[in-house]
C-alpha cells in the first residue's frame, strides 16, 4: 500500500496528507468572480467619462463637472451601503447567499447604464454596481477564509484582491476597442457566471455549525477537502471556536486591548483612501488627458493596470518574507516620491488658454505636435503614476486589509470591521467627489500636493503606531496591545532556540 512505501524525508501520514483541494479551488474561483466584477465596476467611469463629456454625445447624457463628479463618486457611496448591508446579510442568510445576492444590484445597474437614455439611469446604475461591489468586498474574503484549509488559507486569501485587479485590467483592455454601452453589457457576465457556479458550491462549514447543522457541515467539509479526509478534528476545532466566542461590552472597548487595534485599523483605512488611490483609479483616463502624456490616455490606463497586477503579485510573495512594516515603509516612500513628482509637474504645466476652468475630462488631439512635445517629458506623468500604483499595491493596499484581520480582537471584529468599511468608503466618496471640482478649479497641482502630504503622514504613522506582526502569534499581538510595550512581542521560546 502507499502508506507502507518508504520515501526519502517522508512525513507521517495524517489527515492533512489526504486533502484534495481541487474542489476548494473551484469554490474559491466561483466566489472571486464577484471580486473580478468589483474591480471592473470600480474603474468603469475611467474610459466612460470622456465619452460622456464629448460634445457629440446624446444631449440627454452629456455631463457637466458636477454630474461627472457624481458619476465617478457615487459608486463609493453605494459600496459603503453594500458593505454595511453585507455585514447584516452574512449572519442572516450566510456568506454564500450574500455573495450570490450581490448579482442582483450588479445586473440591474449594468442594464440601466447599458440602456441609459437619461442621466438618472447612469447615476442609479453606478450606485447599484457600487452596492454590489461593497457586498462582495465584505463577504467573499470571509467565505474564502472559512472554507479554506489552514495550509492554503494564506495563498487563497490573496485571491480576492488579485482578481479585482484582473477585473480592472479587463475593463481598461476592453475600453480600447469596445463602446461604453457594451462595456456595461460585458460587466453583467462575471456576476451571472458567479451565481451559476456558486449554486453548486457548499455553504461555509462554520456557518452551518453555528446554525446547529452538523451533518450538513460535515458533508460540506468533506466535499471541500476530498472524500478521504477525516473531518472530525477540523469540525471539533470549529465548534470549539464558536462555543468560546463571546461578545464585547462597551466598558471593555475602553481598554487598550480593544480600542488601540481598532483605532489603528480605522486610521489605516482612512489614510489608505486619503492617498488618493480611488480618485486616481476612477478618473485615470481623464487625468492622463490633463497631464498631456505622450500616449493616448486609454493606452496609459491599460499599462497602469498591468503594473498594478504585477505589484499585487510582488506584495503577495514578499508579505511573509520581509515583514509588514518594511513593505509599508517602501510603499509610503514610493507613493511620496511619485506624488511629489506629479505635484511639481502639474505645477509647472501651463494652463490651457481661455477664461474657463480646467476640464478634467477634456479631450486632447494627440496628432498635434504641441501636445506631444518632448517624448521623455511626456512620459514622466505616466511613469510617476505607475510608481504610485506600484507602491500602493505592494503596501498600503493589501497590508491594510491583512493587519485588520491580525490585530482586531475576534469578539469585536464584526463591529470594528463595519466601522472600518464605513470610514473607508465614506472617505473615498468625499475625496472622489471633491477631486473633480479641485482639478477644474486649481488643476492637478492641489490634489497631488494633498496626496503628497498624506504620504508623509503614512510614513509617520507606520513608524510610531503600527506593530510588526510577521511571525507573531495572536496571543503575542494581543499582549502587545494589553501592555503597550513593544518588547512584549517576542518570538516563542521554541522559535528563539531554533533561530
Amino acid at each position: 500500500m502507499d502508506e507502507e512505501t518508504p520515501l526519502l524525508n517522508r512525513r507521517p501520514i495524517s489527515s492533512a496528507s489526504k486533502i484534495n483541494n481541487a474542489k476548494l479551488y473551484l469554490a474559491v474561483f466561483s466566489a472571486v468572480l464577484g471580486n473580478f466584477n468589483f474591480g471592473y465596476s470600480l474603474v468603469y467611469s475611467s474610459p466612460v467619462l470622456p465619452k460622456l463629456k464629448d460634445p457629440n454625445v446624446d444631449p440627454r447624457l452629456r455631463m457637466d463637472t458636477e454630474q461627472a463628479a457624481w458619476f465617478g463618486s457615487i459608486y463609493t457611496l453605494g459600496a459603503a451601503a453594500g458593505g454595511l448591508g453585507a455585514m447584516l446579510l452574512n449572519d442572516m442568510i450566510g456568506r454564500k447567499l450574500t455573495i450570490m445576492t450581490s448579482a442582483v444590484p450588479s445586473t440591474i445597474g449594468y442594464m440601466l447604464m447599458g440602456g441609459a437614455v437619461d442621466l438618472w439611469m447612469l447615476h442609479v446604475g453606478r450606485f447599484l454596481t457600487g452596492i454590489a461591489g461593497g457586498m462582495t468586498a465584505a463577504s467573499i474574503p470571509v467565505y474564502i477564509s472559512e472554507i479554506s484549509h489552514k495550509a492554503v488559507r494564506g495563498a487563497l486569501g490573496s485571491c480576492p484582491q488579485i482578481t479585482a485587479v484582473f477585473g480592472s485590467l479587463a475593463l481598461y483592455a476592453l475600453g480600447l476597442v469596445v463602446p461604453w454601452r457594451w462595456l456595461a453589457v460585458a460587466g453583467e457576465l462575471p456576476a451571472l457566471l458567479m451565481v451559476v457556479l456558486l449554486a453548486f458550491m457548499p455553504s461555509s462549514p462554520r456557518r452551518l455549525l453555528s446554525l446547529g447543522r452538523e451533518q450538513q457541515a460535515e458533508k460540506a467539509l468533506r466535499w471541500l477537502r476530498g472524500k478521504h479526509y477525516d473531518t472530525h478534528i477540523e469540525i471539533s476545532a470549529i465548534k470549539h471556536s464558536i462555543n468560546t466566542q463571546g461578545r464585547v461590552t462597551w466598558s471593555q472597548l475602553a481598554t487598550p486591548i480593544y480600542y488601540r487595534p481598532i483605532l489603528i485599523s480605522v486610521v489605516m483605512r482612512f489614510l489608505q483612501q486619503m492617498t488618493g488611490i480611488t480618485p486616481i483609479l476612477v478618473y485615470l483616463e481623464p487625468i492622463f488627458s490633463q497631464s498631456k502624456v505622450s500616449l493616448e490616455p486609454k493606452y496609459d490606463a491599460a499599462l497602469v493596470g498591468v503594473v498594478r497586477l504585477f505589484s499585487v503579485a510582488t506584495a503577495a510573495t514578499l508579505m511573509d518574507k520581509v515583514g509588514r512594516k518594511a513593505l509599508l515603509y517602501t510603499s509610503s516612500m514610493l507613493m511620496f516620491l511619485s506624488t511629489l513628482t506629479l505635484t511639481m509637474i502639474s505645477h509647472t504645466t501651463a494652463c490651457p488658454p481661455g477664461p474657463g476652468p480646467l476640464n478634467l475630462t477634456a479631450s486632447v488631439d494627440y496628432s498635434s505636435p504641441n501636445v506631444i512635445g518632448n517624448t521623455a517629458a511626456g512620459l514622466i506623468p505616466l511613469i510617476s503614476t505607475m510608481v504610485f500604483i506600484f507602491g500602493y499595491a505592494m503596501g498600503w493596499g493589501p497590508i491594510t486589509w491583512l493587519l485588520m484581520s491580525e490585530v482586531l480582537p475576534l469578539v469585536a471584529r464584526g463591529v470594528a470591521s463595519g466601522l472600518c468599511v464605513t470610514v473607508s468608503w465614506v472617505t473615498a466618496f468625499l475625496l472622489t467627489h471633491a477631486f473633480t471640482h479641485l482639478v477644474d478649479s486649481y488643476g492637478l497641482y492641489v490634489p497631488y500636493l494633498c496626496f503628497t502630504v498624506v504620504c508623509v503622514f503614512c510614513l509617520l504613522f507606520n513608524a510610531v503606531c503600527i506593530p510588526e506582526t510577521r511571525g507573531r502569534s495572536l496571543e503575542e499581538i494581543e499582549n502587545y496591545f494589553r501592555t503597550g510595550r513593544t518588547f512584549t512581542i517576542v518570538r516563542s521560546h521554541s522559535t528563539t532556540q531554533s533561530s
